[in-house]
């Protein structure tokens, strides 16, 4: 079916036309997500004036796209890159209104479909594995990584506690890893959570090998024993459940939760502008269509309450909180919802430099890491924030490879590589833990920091 696309060109209307790519006619039941993705493209877009970014804007703001990087048009700058994924119908007026334009832009991805079959091979052929023999280098189903959770906790009883802490908006549970040595009562704790947008299946890779590394390293690592030994590591491994099962069996690029909404058709709230730290301001929507929508109010997803209802309780214990995400290669820290230095500044700037250091050593992969405001962009409603404003002294969100090469579909053999070098970094941000932090260590101090 032809779709009519135009673009406004010094008063003038260009028509664009449907491109047919011969593999959309290839049997439906062959590919994944029933072919729905043959012939779409990712356009690396980068406007190179505040001229430019307007047209843009009104040109994306005319057909339906994902962005990509950054997730919202609002965010769209000059001399930044734009990531778009564009439906096979819009492609070719796109490229010819771009062009019309001189906006500088190059086409990443020229056959979605084909690089989503080449990220994990056809499901149907995977072999389902007991933990012994677990592949920890393929993207994995949440029934299966569930399933493998069971299996973890029932073969290290004496470094494992399996535990949920409430259900998804769809009742699934919500599961959570407790790995250390039950050595005594009080210990310091270190959060983690991974696949909170559900198209960025990196991080649900990488919460499982962590888990792998910490237990088969603790016999012969000397650092990792001794982490496990004076930490507890609360693991999350798929934060949005409803939403990273909807990515596997419907919309492989879908980033929100699948919470219902009572006016409009669109479904789900971005779980990271859900929470109650300056709630639905700046770098969030309140439309429920779009992708960083947040929400009817802060914490109304039952997984962000959940896991606020769990940080709040054991807020004592957890001096550090990690969200891992994609994709971007970067490790950010508060604030993200305003241009402002935290007070233990100097502790975190030096905690994310040594992480990004040790990241560096393994393949040579450079990040860039600072406040999130000022590196990546405003957001606010973030699970980052929320963590550092009730109390919790390290608080990072990773953005794991790449840099928008292969964007939400990282292929299956840069799994290994990418969550060695990650390892590395969220080890170092965890025996930072046990040293004393001499530059101006952090105290919550609401008198003298009534803003945070």
């Amino acid at each position: 079916m032809a779709v009519d696309f135009r673009c406004a060109v010094h008063g003038s209307v260009f028509w664009g036309c449907v491109i047919i790519l011969s593999n959309v006619l290839c049997p439906i039941d062959a590919y994944l997500y029933n072919n729905r993705y043959a012939g779409d493209q990712v356009f690396r877009i980068t406007p190179s004036n505040e001229g430019e970014v307007q047209e843009l804007k009104k040109l994306l703001g005319n057909i339906k796209v994902d962005l990509w990087q950054p997730n919202s048009a609002s965010l769209i700058r000059y001399n930044a890159t734009v990531d778009v994924h564009v439906r096979r119908n819009n492609t070719r007026g796109l490229r010819a209104c771009l062009q019309k334009e001189h906006i500088d832009f190059k086409v990443f991805i020229s056959n979605l479909q084909k690089e989503i079959e080449k990220q994990t091979g056809y499901r149907s052929s995977r072999k389902r594995r007991s933990e012994s023999q677990y592949d920890y280098e393929v993207y994995h189903s949440l029934d299966e990584i569930q399933s493998w959770m069971f299996e973890i906790n029932r073969t290290h009883p004496h470094l494992v506690d399996m535990f949920s802490i409430g259900r998804s908006y769809e009742g699934r549970p919500l599961y959570v890893l407790q790995l250390g040595k039950r050595t005594r009562s009080y210990k310091k704790a270190v959060w983690i959570d991974c696949g909170v947008h559900a198209r960025e299946w990196i991080g649900p890779a990488f919460c499982q090998w962590f888990v792998k590394e910490a237990l088969h390293s603790y016999q012969y690592d000397s650092v990792m024993r001794r982490l496990m030994n004076q930490l507890n590591f609360y693991i999350m491994p798929v934060f949005n459940v409803d939403g990273y099962i909807f990515s596997w069996t419907t919309d492989r690029f879908w980033r929100k939760t699948r919470s219902k909404n009572g006016k409009y058709h669109c479904r789900g709230v971005d779980a990271n502008r859900n929470w109650k730290v300056k709630w639905c301001e700046e770098g969030a929507s309140s439309h429920p269509c779009d992708d960083t929508y947040c929400g009817p109010f802060p914490e109304s997803e039952p997984e962000v309450k959940a896991v606020a209802k769990f940080l709040r309780k054991h807020k004592k214990r957890v001096k550090a909180y990690v969200s891992i995400h994609a994709y971007a290669q970067m490790l950010l820290y508060p604030y993200s919802y305003k241009y402002a230095t935290i007070p233990n500044f100097d502790c975190v700037e030096s905690a994310a430099h040594n992480a990004v250091t040790a990241l560096y050593s393994a393949y040579g992969v450079r990040y860039r890491y600072g406040p999130a405001s000022t590196t990546l962009y405003v957001s606010s409603g973030s699970s980052m924030d929320w963590a550092y404003r009730n109390g919790i002294p390290y608080a990072f969100a990773f953005e794991l490879r790449d840099t928008g090469y292969f964007g939400f579909l990282l292929p299956e053999a840069l799994i290994n590589p990418t969550c060695t070098e990650t390892m590395r970094a969220v080890k170092t941000i965890s025996s930072g833990l046990l040293k004393k932090c001499e530059t101006g260590m952090y105290q919550l101090d609401r008198e003298r920091y009534p803003y945070l």
